[in-house]
């Protein structure tokens, strides 16, 4: 099991704790939107550390944004395994072939 795993099982056991104890927890609670808002801000933070000449900040801000991902992708049941079935899908098709294929 990967460490992504693990973390998508840590998350998915926080889905019905206490708020006030868990920021995984506090995020379900607030709903979809709060849990949309905090995967965009990450994401727009990785984007400004990947112009700065600082690695640690890239990987501090890649990690929040793979855990706001999979925060996420729980609040919608969607499995890390799925998307990683729907990459594979995609192997060895050219990036230009697959968007096209997705407009059929």
């Amino acid at each position: 099991m990967s460490e992504l795993d693990e973390l998508q099982q840590l998350i998915e056991s926080k889905k019905d704790s206490d708020p006030s104890l868990s920021y995984t927890a506090k995020l379900f609670s607030q709903g979809i939107e709060e849990i949309q808002k905090k995967f965009g801000e990450e994401s727009i933070e990785l984007i400004i550390a990947s112009n700065q000449d600082n690695k640690k900040n890239v990987i501090n801000e890649s990690a929040d944004v793979l855990y706001h991902l999979l925060v996420l992708l729980s609040e919608k049941s969607v499995t890390l395994k799925e998307v990683i079935s729907e990459l594979e899908r995609r192997s060895g098709m050219s990036g230009l072939e697959e968007k096209a294929s997705r407009n059929k």
